[in-house]
């Protein structure tokens, strides 16, 4: 499986979804990050390299593949050119599998990817959208299993010194209360939650003999076999 995971800023995916991309990564799925800015104005002084290579050293922990989106922060809006930033990601990976903000977010930048993406993404069976700091209304009913990764996600978050230290937002604590909070919804041990657009299963398809295989032409006579009782409901 192709994953595609979509943030406005360095530390968004992290925050959001980075134990699911590491369990992506551990099943052997081909994972990859597309940074739509670099963060330049975020609380680290506007020292916008810091940020890059906070958040190159953080893929690479993941195993994830780095994709940089070119736009600015705090500037960003979905329009055409953002929706075919997206677009040509996705096309480039063969993405089956998408992570994006969730679209009720107080910040600017995180509503216009959410939108570019669904835009980009109309076609694809499965788009999921993950909680930000700012996210303001979040109904999750898809949850991922990161009990195994729970650790991994906080080194890949210490990658992003200049945001740990600096910003109320992304603090260790509250992230693995939250991957436990998410578990207890699921009723396992740690999980982090999602709140589908699409979320499609591809079912392995049951393997039969030809002889357990009905024909077209035999589905009225075995229509019959039900009961009455069964056929009428």
């Amino acid at each position: 499986m192709s994953v595609l995971a979509i943030g406005s800023h360095p530390d968004d995916i992290e925050l959001g979804c980075g134990g699911a991309l590491l369990a992506h990564a551990a099943a052997g799925d081909r994972v990859t990050m597309l940074v739509l800015t670099g963060g330049e104005n975020g609380p680290d002084g506007g020292r916008g390299h810091v940020r890059r290579v906070e958040q190159e050293r953080a893929a690479a922990l993941m195993g994830a593949e780095l994709v940089w989106g070119g736009l600015q922060d705090c500037q960003v809006v979905p329009d055409s050119a953002t929706v075919r930033v997206v677009e040509q990601t996705l096309q480039a990976v063969q993405a089956d599998l998408v992570y994006v903000h969730a679209p009720d977010d107080s910040h600017q930048d995180h509503r216009a990817v959410a939108s570019a993406t669904l835009g980009a993404a109309r076609r694809l069976p499965r788009v999921l959208h993950y909680q930000s700091p700012s996210t303001l209304s979040f109904n999750p009913t898809v949850f991922v299993d990161v009990t195994a990764h729970v650790g991994g996600k906080v080194a890949a978050l210490a990658c992003h010194a200049s945001q740990v230290e600096m910003s109320a937002m992304v603090e260790p604590d509250a992230v693995v209360a939250s991957a436990r909070h998410w578990g207890a919804q699921a009723r396992i041990g740690y999980a982090e939650a999602f709140q589908p657009t699409r979320m499609v299963l591809d079912l392995s398809p049951v393997r039969r003999t030809p002889a357990e295989t009905p024909a077209l032409a035999d589905l009225p006579a075995a229509w019959a076999l039900v009961p009455a009782s069964l056929g009428a409901r």
